[in-house]
């Protein structure tokens, strides 16, 4: 999948100085682990991230060398070269429920809640150009047909699109550090083909209801989604 311009400026921004090689990592897996970059494809050069992060080069090689001892980069020499996504990404180690406060829970839950509403609504609110849509239907077609394995990422692509289309930049970064939090609770829960099928549907009326400008529909749409997520992470988890 391409990336966004507004995906592109959100995602490949300057870094903090004083833990460049860490949130250089941090970076590179939102692009990976949320769908920005798809597996197969490549990302920038490494004079482009560097310039781009604002880090030095070999904070970039250190960083994607460490990815990719990781598993979630390749590197290709010759003429058509560079560093790629993994085909097949590292998926987490089932473990044991991590004990949670509820509260904690309930503050991703609530956080979650606020942003995507309103990311929804304010999509619907907008008179999208005919690449957003493309793209909100794209991103739409490749959830609902995705394998188990890459589902969650897939599903989190999907969110993280709307949230893209508002063009507010700084609400696209407060989507991603929020799905980042809530894919480490989905991560230990299993993926169950009803709840599956029933996001899917939910995704669809969503998605319509944004390119039909049908604001209300729409956030109404995303709370009753969020809803099923929120019920299957406190069963499981609180």
């Amino acid at each position: 999948m391409t990336e966004s311009r507004l995906a592109e400026e959100t995602f490949f921004r300057p870094v903090r100085p004083g833990n460049a090689f860490e949130d250089t990592v941090q970076r590179l897996l939102q692009t990976i682990r949320l769908g920005v970059v798809a597996p197969g494809d490549s990302l920038p050069s490494e004079r482009e991230l560097a310039v781009r992060l604002g880090v030095s080069r070999d904070t970039v090689r250190e960083a994607l060398r460490s990815l990719g001892e990781a598993g979630y980069v390749v590197s290709r020499r010759g003429r058509y070269g560079g560093t790629f996504v993994a085909d097949e990404l590292p998926h987490p180690e089932p473990q044991a429920a991590p004990v949670l406060d509820a509260a904690d829970l309930e503050e991703v839950l609530a956080l979650r809640e606020v942003l995507e509403v309103g990311a929804a609504r304010l999509a619907a609110s907008r008179t999208l150009p005919a690449p957003e849509r493309d793209l909100l239907w794209r991103t739409l077609g490749e959830v609902a047909g995705a394998a188990p394995a890459d589902y969650r990422r897939l599903d989190s692509r999907l969110h993280l699109v709307i949230a893209e289309i508002t063009g507010v930049r700084s609400l696209v970064t407060l989507v991603a550090d929020s799905r980042m939090r809530l894919n480490r609770l989905l991560d230990e829960i299993p993926l169950l083909e009803r709840n599956i099928a029933h996001s899917d549907e939910q995704h669809r009326t969503i998605v319509t209801a944004i390119l039909a400008g049908q604001a209300d529909v729409a956030a109404v749409a995303v709370e009753e989604h969020l809803a099923g997520s929120a019920a299957l992470l406190r069963g499981f988890l609180a």
